[in-house]
């Protein structure tokens, strides 16, 4: 699968039953809907879907649109979390959501009512899989 970023090759992490595509490059990660509400499941969040926690408003933020690495459309804008809500990209046709680098571990941190040893073991693993994966400084 290519990046929707940068449109490098991106490589397959897998999570249990979880297959996240996860760029090198800029460190962003592409969740097929159904990894996120496995995810969602493994924190405790049951019941939460892409559809509940994506709040699609208009974002009004002149950020170029990314295209979908799956269907190739123009992905949508939208706010994710509960707290402060983070800008990320999402498929207008549902195949899913793009977080840039440091993005989803800033969602997984804002949710409310996690079981604390379950959110703990995934965010260890996040923090360890995608933060060690910092994109090159550019001099």
């Amino acid at each position: 699968m290519k990046c929707p970023v940068d449109k490098s090759d991106m490589i397959v992490v897998e999570y249990q039953k979880i297959e996240l595509d996860h760029c090198l490059q800029c460190a962003g990660v592409w969740f097929d809907c159904g990894e996120l509400e496995l995810l969602l499941e493994m924190n405790a969040s049951k019941g939460q879907t892409c559809q509940t926690i994506v709040q699609k408003t208009h974002t009004g933020v002149a950020e170029a649109k990314r295209r979908c690495p799956v269907c190739g459309r123009k992905m949508e804008k939208v706010w994710i979390g509960q707290k402060q809500g983070i800008l990320i990209d999402s498929c207008p046709v549902g195949d899913g959501l793009w977080f840039d680098g440091g993005e989803l571990q800033q969602v997984l941190t804002q949710m409310e009512n996690l079981d604390q040893e379950k959110s703990r073991d995934v965010l260890h693993f996040l923090g360890e899989t995608f933060q060690a994966h910092r994109p090159a400084r550019q001099e």
